[in-house]
């Protein structure tokens, strides 16, 4: 059974930094492209970021571009995600995903003064 557990979200003021962890198990996570979405209060879905196997390629959306780094340790079966420059607008819960499957639980990360 795919299992994806987020922590790491919390309180933070505007422009300050928080990392996103997602602890992958009951798949081979080494093999697996990997994705962070979020969703904000009230909308939908918002895809942010992607990875694949071994870390070498990733994608982002252009909300986050320039402020997020993914990244991955394969040894740890463990996804992150660097956030920088956190904006209010970034509030949400936040979702890792094997990449065309399931995702773990959210984590919530509310931006705010």
């Amino acid at each position: 059974e795919v299992q994806l557990v987020e922590s790491g979200g919390g309180l933070v003021q505007p422009g300050g930094s928080l990392r996103l962890s997602c602890a992958a198990s009951g798949f081979t996570f080494s093999s697996s492209a990997m994705t962070w979405v979020r969703q904000a209060p009230g909308k939908g879905l918002e895809w942010i970021s992607f990875i694949n196997s071994d870390g070498r390629s990733t994608r982002y959306a252009d909300s986050v571009q320039g402020r997020f780094t993914i990244s991955r340790d394969n040894a740890k079966n463990t996804l992150y995600l660097q956030m920088n420059s956190l904006k209010p607008e970034d509030t949400a819960v936040y979702y890792c995903a094997k990449y065309g499957g399931a995702r773990g639980q959210g984590t919530q990360v509310t931006v705010s003064s």
